[in-house]
């Protein structure tokens, strides 16, 4: 961990903060010196102790749902780091499915959430000297993952996202970083078999690159080995996930 890192005495703001990757995120700003955080979530009521000894402040918040955002962004006016962590992973095929609509709330949450807290606290972090967005995206966002359905297309358009932020932002000296995760020991990824993160490990290498200033980071092995891999041979590597889709269960519809 570098000795001074960009967060120490920064309040931040963390979407999806209860468990996994968002909970990291809180403990990892906490211990490298934030001064407050806001852990957004859906069910505040659903808290036990996670946040106990953390400075952390529960907010109710539903990215998909532009009342909540707009109302967040009103009670947290001194936010100077925004880690848009929310996800939505549905585990259904894109086009064959008998649920269409998946792909439409992957999209709500992945992309469209993204967007709105971007654009609510934009002048939050404004007015705040400029501050740093992190964006918590996927593997399966640098490039197609079919065994993946809506979730991939949602996390790629939420990475293009993040570079628009960031040359609109420029002038107001926001930083924006985009974090591309691998395969992480999470509730979403329950169903995956195989190694796995420890979320801890993400949050840290993930708030290492915003220290180093990174627009784009892997944040571990699989997301650095995947993106190799596809770099040097696209046209194998969509065969070997034409393979794995056709060995991974998901909902096809028939």
């Amino acid at each position: 961990m570098p000795r001074t890192s960009k967060v120490a005495g920064s309040v931040a703001l963390v979407t999806g903060a209860n468990r996994g990757i968002g909970l990291a995120f809180v403990q990892e700003l906490a211990a490298r010196g934030a001064k407050k955080i806001y852990a957004g979530m859906r069910r505040p009521a659903d808290v036990g102790g996670e946040f106990d000894g953390l400075p952390a402040e529960v907010v109710p918040l539903d990215v998909t749902d532009l009342a909540t955002v707009r109302a967040a962004a009103a009670a947290c006016p001194d936010v100077s780091v925004l880690v848009n962590n929310a996800g939505l992973f549905t585990n259904r095929r894109l086009v064959l499915t008998d649920d269409p609509d998946a792909a439409r709330r992957e999209m709500e949450v992945n992309y469209f959430g993204v967007l709105n807290m971007t654009r609510a606290f934009a002048p939050v972090l404004g007015a705040n000297g400029g501050g740093y967005i992190a964006n918590v995206l996927s593997v399966a966002g640098a490039f197609p993952a079919p065994f993946m359905g809506g979730y991939s297309p949602s996390k790629a358009a939420a990475l293009f996202l993040s570079s628009i932020t960031r040359s609109e932002l420029a002038d107001q000296g926001t930083e924006v970083i985009a974090l591309i995760v691998g395969s992480v020991d999470t509730r979403m990824a329950s169903h995956v078999a195989g190694r796995k993160e420890d979320p801890a490990d993400i949050a840290r290498a993930g708030l290492d690159a915003l220290d180093r200033g990174e627009h784009v980071a892997d944040t571990d092995f699989m997301a650095v080995d995947a993106r190799a891999r596809y770099a040097r041979d696209p046209m194998r590597y969509e065969r070997g996930m034409t393979k794995l889709l056709k060995a991974t269960t998901m909902d096809t519809g028939r």
